[in-house]
Formats: C-alpha cells, sequence, structure tokens
C-alpha cells in the first residue's frame, strides 16, 4: 500500500511538473512575414571569401544569428533581420 501512494505521488508530481513546464514555453518561432531562412543563407553565400556556415540561431528578438567562416578561416558573426534580411 505504501509503495502504491509513493508511485501515486510521484506521478502526480511529474504530471504537474511537465504540465507547468509545457505551460511557460513557447517555441521560438520567426515571425509570418519572414523571409525563408534558405535565402538568407544564399545571399550570405554570395559574399566574397565566403567558406561555410557554421551556425545559425533564431533570437526572440527577431533576428538569426549566423556564424560563418571565410576562405581565410576568419570567424563572422552576423545578426540578420528575419523580415529584411538585413544586418542588425
Amino acid at each position: 500500500m505504501k509503495r502504491l501512494l509513493e508511485t501515486l505521488v510521484l506521478t502526480g508530481s511529474l504530471l504537474i511538473a511537465t504540465g507547468s513546464i509545457a505551460a511557460d514555453t513557447k517555441p521560438p518561432i520567426p515571425p509570418d512575414n519572414a523571409m525563408k531562412l534558405s535565402n538568407l543563407i544564399a545571399t550570405i553565400e554570395k559574399r566574397n571569401d565566403f567558406r561555410y556556415v557554421s551556425e545559425v540561431i533564431w533570437n526572440d528578438d527577431g533576428y538569426y544569428e549566423v556564424t560563418y567562416y571565410t576562405s581565410d578561416k576568419a570567424k563572422v558573426e552576423m545578426n540578420l533581420d528575419a523580415v529584411t534580411g538585413k544586418p542588425r
């Protein structure tokens, strides 16, 4: 009986914790009028001495944080507006 009670308490606690986490977090997504990410990356790929994109992160403030490297191994970090595609 004690084991059943412990299991019920643990299960209830997990359900409550999971529900509150799910309710508080919103998925970080670009606005409806945002440019396609593939188009933004294509403009970066056209830059002189472009080598490869290392990382792209969506920032909740409305822009992409893009990190890429040039052919001379220089690291470039840019913040691109999701709607206009222009650097911030």
